[in-house]
Order: structure tokens, then C-alpha cells, then sequence
């Protein structure tokens, strides 16, 4: 009985969140937003410790029905959060305070695309250049990779890989990384690749570049009955990749791996090893979104949760310090 209910929650997650059938005028509002803090353990409020990583702080947002959804962030220095929702907006914030306030607009779209139904900007993942300010944004139910200038200002570009016209249009281009060398990895929620594993592509260039050769495929490989989310470089050859998975007796959980990607040559299987999970008692939801910053000098690991516009899941947004030792001299990695 499993299997069945566990499609018809999907179906539900899927088409009733903030998915109006046509996107709206282009505003910018600023909403209200409260944070409640979360502890790591509420019946040990001194336990910090998950897997490798150690909880730094958290909260449980609610900005009512113009605030959530996220899918992807980046998060600068000063810990201010750029957040992009599955609606195809942009939130931008500051975490901490128990109440703040989030500036959202819309993500900039082709003027020709303006009257095409909302659903199509479905922005589920996005890599960021910090020399220019440049974003990739990935269009999961169009299969699109768009190019950004600094704030999402301007669109500079789009492509439609081939490569990627065969993936899931809800599971498919969810997770978006920019190497530092310039080399950028897609990698598929759902659709399998070489031996088994998620599909991955990897462009030897920006991707929406049409003097870009096309991406050769990889693998990763998955813990067992979890999907791949969201994927974010840590420098030395590493990557951490956060993995869902949805059950009925536990929900939504999640597990952090630590990817070698030292070789990414044709066909190269990714395997991670599993550094947290992110199950009950600790607060835990739909995890989709990864980010790094740096406070006093030392990375900072922040962690998303999509509440997909729907009572029962919540906005949460948690930070952790990571080993040191995963951070090694950069390789062009």
C-alpha cells in the first residue's frame, strides 16, 4: 500500500504548491518574515553534533504565501541569502533576527516567453561565478539553462542542451555546479546515467555558450533510494551533494555526501560517502537547497528546505560548520 499513497503525496506536492497557470506581472514586493529558532535536538539542546557536521544555528521561516519554496541559493559573506523558488522567483534576505523582511521579485524571462504559463519557469537549481556576478540558472519543466547578469537583472543567454531533452520535466535538471576552471556539472534527479547511477553532464564550458562542445555524460551514484537535489563545490576535487528521500513512515529525510570529482573523465562514476542525515528528531524536511559562506574566516555549510507552497511542510534554513580537512589546496576543481 506504500507505493500508491506515496504517488498520490507526490502528485499532491507536485501540482499544489505556488504554481498559479500564469505568471503574473513582474513586481518586486518586501515581506515580512519571521524566524524561529530551531535547536538540533530538542530533547538536547547542548548536542551540536550531526554525522560530520556540527550545528552552528536554524530557523523555521514563514513569510505566508509570497515567501518560501526554495529550491537553490547562494549566501555572500555578510550572510546575506539570495533564494530562488520553484516559482521562478528571487528572495533576497538576511537570516537571524526573529522577525526580517525579504525582498521578491521575479526572475527575468525572454521578452517573447512573457504570456507562457508560470509553471515553465520552474528554477530548481542555479551556479554562481563570484569574479562577475554571472548566475546559471537550470528550468527544470523546460529543460533550459539560462544565463544571468549580477541580481538577475538581465537574461544574457539561454540553451536547451540535447543531452538533457530526455530527462524527467519535474526530475530533471535539479542541481547546477560551476566549476572553478569554468567547467560547469548538470546532474538528473531521476534519470539514470552509466552504471546505474543519476545522470550527469559535464560541460567543458559555460553552457549556454553555442562555442561550447557538447557535455560528456557521467554517473553519480546515489545512497540507495534517495535523489540527488542539490550540488555544491567545496575546492580541493570535493563535492557535496544533498539526497532526498520520501517514505510514509519518515517523510521527508535527507543525506549529505562528500563526492571525489577529481576525475571526471567520460563515463566516470561519482561516489559519495554519506557525511550527515538529516532525519527526526532534528528538524528535517524537503532539502533541496545548498550554499557555502564564510564567517570569521571559515566555511560556513547552509541547508534549504522547499516547503512547495503546502501547510504541512516548512521553510526551514539551517547552518553548519564542516572539517576543515575537506577543504584542500585548489586543483582547478
Amino acid at each position: 500500500m506504500e507505493r500508491p499513497a506515496l504517488i498520490l503525496l507526490l502528485f499532491v506536492l507536485l501540482m499544489s504548491g505556488r504554481h498559479p497557470e500564469f505568471r503574473p506581472p513582474p513586481r518586486s514586493v518586501v515581506v515580512a518574515v519571521s524566524a524561529k529558532p530551531l535547536p538540533l535536538f530538542p530533547d538536547e539542546p547542548d548536542r551540536r553534533q550531526v554525522g560530520e557536521l556540527r550545528y552552528l544555528e536554524g530557523w523555521e521561516l514563514d513569510g505566508g504565501t509570497a515567501f518560501g519554496s526554495i529550491s537553490s541559493m547562494t549566501v555572500d559573506d555578510s550572510g546575506q541569502v539570495t533564494a530562488l523558488s520553484d516559482a521562478g522567483d528571487v528572495m533576497v534576505f538576511h537570516p537571524g533576527e526573529s522577525r526580517f523582511r525579504a525582498h521578491i521579485y521575479p526572475v527575468a524571462i525572454l521578452p517573447t516567453e512573457k504570456h507562457a504559463p508560470k509553471h515553465r519557469w520552474d528554477t530548481e537549481s542555479q551556479a554562481h561565478d563570484p569574479a562577475t556576478g554571472r548566475i546559471w540558472v537550470g528550468f527544470e519543466a523546460i529543460m533550459r539553462i539560462c544565463r544571468y547578469s549580477a541580481g538577475f537583472a538581465r537574461v544574457e543567454r539561454c540553451a536547451s542542451p540535447p543531452a538533457a531533452q530526455k530527462w524527467p520535466r519535474r526530475t530533471g535538471l535539479e542541481s547546477l555546479v560551476r566549476l572553478s576552471d569554468g567547467r560547469f556539472l548538470a546532474i538528473a534527479e531521476e534519470s539514470p546515467g552509466p552504471a546505474g547511477g543519476h545522470d550527469v553532464l559535464l560541460f567543458p564550458g559555460d553552457p549556454v555558450d553555442p562555442a561550447t562542445a557538447p557535455p560528456v555524460r557521467l554517473s553519480y551514484m546515489a545512497p540507495p533510494g534517495y535523489l540527488p537535489t542539490d550540488a555544491i563545490v567545496l575546492g580541493g576535487g570535493r563535492m557535496l551533494v544533498v539526497n532526498r528521500r520520501l517514505t510514509l513512515a519518515d517523510m521527508f529525510t535527507a543525506v549529505v555526501t562528500l563526492v571525489d570529482i577529481r576525475d571526471l573523465s567520460p563515463g566516470a562514476i561519482l561516489q559519495g560517502r554519506a557525511v550527515a542525515r538529516l532525519a527526526a528528531p532534528m528538524p528535517h524536511d524537503n532539502f533541496e537547497a545548498l550554499a557555502i559562506s564564510h564567517e570569521k574566516g571559515r566555511p560556513v555549510l547552509w541547508i534549504a528546505s522547499d516547503d512547495n507552497g503546502l501547510f504541512f511542510q516548512r521553510s526551514l534554513l539551517l547552518k553548519f560548520a564542516m572539517p576543515p580537512e575537506w577543504f584542500g589546496k585548489a586543483d582547478g576543481r
